[in-house]
């Protein structure tokens, strides 16, 4: 490998003799392939030290948390995050979930099978996926034990899903968390007002959570199914908390199942599987998420870094955002036509 660098680098010293334009498209050229090798480097049980680097420089400069708004939010919308996870995935995601994303949240917390210096919270379960809705029922139990006045609102999460927190805080912002809602990517099979998608994230209000916890209580909830997002919707339902819509002015989604070219990229198997699926009508390309997106799902640890990176570094040069998330006239397009005036 440093054989072809020596190569690549004479050549775009023989491109500078020819014209200075080729040589710098050779350096566009080297500073791509340099990225993509820094990002994309897979994580089989190694750390992936510069995108904890990259990580660490977000947190210190440049998200400006002196926003009015956003710095208000943060302590009045108090948002728990805890992270499902299992001890094989301690090194290969979890760290890098905990590098990234998560270091918005109020408090995290990693609910495992077992403890550990992580530190992971030991649930008394066992792994697989039939344990899931067992680990769910432990986790909400454990969090309403020793965290219900710790924070407003309790947001479950994957491994491997990205969420944007300072977006959530702002749909949140606008609800009461004493009264019995959740909030997720809306699911319609099997539960009559619909249910929240597991992978995509959902939150529960304090008053929800203390509802789940009291259906166990009295018996009216049971572990009657595996499928952990679809038997928390069913026990919702029973005890009387609201699935709210969490789509924007725009009827377009915040919490998304899938990660983002899945819901950009148009796709006929894709719109067939997500409309299966989904409560509301599905759709794929820009106008698919909501410029406030709160999560994406089924994302690599280097994905968690190139979000981070979108999210709180890349900005276009003279780009003035005049979106106002209250009109309900607002669209990509307008956006667009605005931002060339």
């Amino acid at each position: 490998m440093d054989g072809c660098w020596h190569v690549f680098l004479i050549f775009c010293f023989l491109f500078f003799q020819i014209s200075p334009h080729l040589l710098l498209f050779c350096g566009i050229l080297l500073g791509f392939v340099f990225v993509q090798q820094l990002v994309y480097l897979r994580i089989e049980g190694r750390t992936l030290t510069p995108a904890h680097i990259l990580s660490s420089h977000a947190k210190s400069h440049a998200w400006n948390k002196k926003a009015d708004l956003v710095q208000s939010l943060y302590p009045r919308v108090r948002v728990l995050c805890w992270i499902m996870t299992r001890p094989e995935n301690l090194q290969k995601r979890l760290q890098h979930v905990n590098a990234t994303w998560a270091q918005h949240c109020n408090l995290v917390l990693y609910m495992s099978s077992q403890s550990s210096d992580f530190p992971t919270v030991g649930l008394n379960v066992s792994e697989g996926r039939s344990q899931l809705y067992w680990k769910t029922i432990r986790a909400f139990q454990h969090i309403q034990k020793h965290h219900l006045q710790h924070a407003d609102w309790f947001l479950k999460a994957d491994d491997d899903t990205f969420v944007v927190l300072e977006n959530l805080r702002y749909l949140l912002s606008q609800h009461d968390t004493e009264k019995p809602l959740y909030f997720g990517h809306k699911f319609r099979p099997f539960v009559r007002q619909g249910y929240m998608s597991g992978g995509a994230g959902y939150v529960l209000s304090r008053e929800a959570l203390r509802r789940f916890v009291q259906g166990f209580v009295t018996g009216r909830c049971t572990h009657f199914s595996s499928l952990e997002d679809m038997a928390l919707g069913r026990c919702m339902e029973i005890m009387g908390v609201k699935a709210v819509d969490t789509r924007d002015a725009n009827l377009r989604e915040t919490f998304n199942p899938f990660w983002p070219d899945k819901h950009l990229i148009h796709k006929d198997n894709t719109k067939k599987q997500d409309s299966l699926y989904s409560y509301y009508k599905t759709k794929l390309g820009p106008e698919c998420c909501s410029d406030f997106v709160i999560s994406f799902h089924y994302l690599r640890a280097a994905d968690m870094y190139m979000l981070e990176y979108y999210t709180y570094h890349l900005r276009p040069f003279g780009y003035k955002y005049r979106f106002n998330p209250h009109h309900h006239q607002n669209n990509t397009i307008e956006i667009n036509q605005t931002n060339t005036q």
